[in-house]
């Protein structure tokens, strides 16, 4: 593979880049490509986690990079997540997130003995280092800049609950120094600390990260505020993703075909909508994310008969002038996410799998 082929292969359907210049020097520098993204532990494995992270995941493999998979342990606790204890995070890490991310990338067409798999409590064990990092990244890193980047964990600033969720921002850019890598990787939603890190980056005299960040998709229920105005629709379409704590938005990796047909039915989608509507958001960004793909839309001989899309183009094109229902794009959608995801429920049919599953529900359960 060239650099430019892999250049286009890792930046291919991002958001940002920070920046292109700085990845193209890197890759033609010929220095190895390391790459992470770290994942709170803090719920089920849903489709924006499972499949949006990596499906660039496995292009950057493909490009030649290492990926990190990041069990962020400790942040799940400082965000009180689960049952708020560190044990607890600590354990369903292992038993249950890293090997949900594998069942994942199964549907994927992932190999997941390629991944590889940190454990945030573990690194910080053998690297004592790491909390001094933690302190030169605070002190490099004025309050008021640490509290916006707690947005991160899903909070508006000024919202911290306590003390130890200033510490989160300036954690998660000394995870990317402790690991020496020199690609971090999020959604859209974890800028502020990536700049962060790389802002910081001289003052600690390590390198410089690329940072690159994928699209978040949007969650399947209705705003509270419709239609959205125009002067805040980017940070209303960020407040609005799929989110773990809100089951109804998401679709998990290992949902029944049934409970993906009921949410993928229920689904906020206005007819003729085409800037904001979860369904579009999902073929443009899972469907249509790689060329090639068709997505047949089944109807009754009566309504025109069956619809074949080759394009997210033309699908978009058909639904902005009624051609095409909301209701027929919901069936072809919840079915292709069905065939889509019968490795994981597979997967999960594994004894102690299905009873890490059932451990980490009865914590995330409302």
């Amino acid at each position: 593979m060239t650099d430019e082929q892999k250049f286009n292969l890792i930046t291919r359907n991002l958001d940002e880049v920070l920046t292109e210049e700085e990845l193209k020097a890197l890759i033609a520098s010929g220095t190895p490509l390391k790459h992470y993204i770290g994942f709170e532990i803090s719920g089920k494995v849903h489709l924006g986690t499972g499949l949006a992270t990596l499906q660039k995941v496995k292009e950057l493999y493909q490009a030649g990079a290492e990926t990190i998979i990041w069990l962020a342990d400790w942040h799940g606790w400082i965000n009180n997540k689960l049952d708020g204890t560190l044990e607890t995070s600590q354990k369903m890490a292992r038993l249950y997130f890293e090997e949900a991310m594998k069942a994942a990338y199964l549907c994927l067409g992932g190999d997941p003995s390629t991944l590889i798999f940190r454990q945030g409590s573990e690194i910080y064990k053998e690297n004592p280092e790491f909390w001094a990092t933690t302190i030169k990244v605070a002190k490099a890193t004025t309050i008021s800049r640490m509290l916006r980047s707690t947005t991160i964990m899903g909070r508006q600033a000024g919202e911290s609950s306590d003390t130890a969720s200033l510490f989160y921002p300036a954690m998660q850019a000394a995870d990317i120094f402790t690991l020496s890598v020199n690609i971090t990787h999020a959604g859209t939603d974890q800028r502020n600390v990536h700049v962060v890190a790389r802002d910081v980056s001289r003052d600690l005299n390590r390198q410089k990260p690329v940072a690159i960040h994928h699209h978040l998709l949007q969650g399947l229920l209705k705003p509270a505020v419709w239609p959205i105005p125009e002067e805040s629709r980017e940070d209303m379409i960020t407040a609005l993703k799929m989110s773990k704590s809100k089951p109804d938005s998401a679709v998990f990796i290992h949902d029944s075909p049934e409970e993906i047909r009921r949410k993928v039915n229920n689904a906020f989608a206005p007819e003729e909508e085409v800037k904001f509507n979860p369904i579009l958001d999902w073929c443009k960004h899972l469907i249509f994310y790689n060329p090639n793909t068709t997505l047949v839309v089944k109807r009754d001989e009566k309504w025109g008969g069956d619809l074949h899309y080759t394009s997210y183009q033309d699908l978009e094109a058909d639904y902005g002038a009624k051609k095409l229902h909301p209701q027929d794009l919901k069936q072809a959608v919840a079915e292709w996410l069905i065939a889509k995801l019968e490795p994981a429920r597979k997967y999960f049919e594994d004894p102690q799998r299905k009873t890490a599953l059932e451990e980490i529900e009865k914590f995330t359960k409302k």
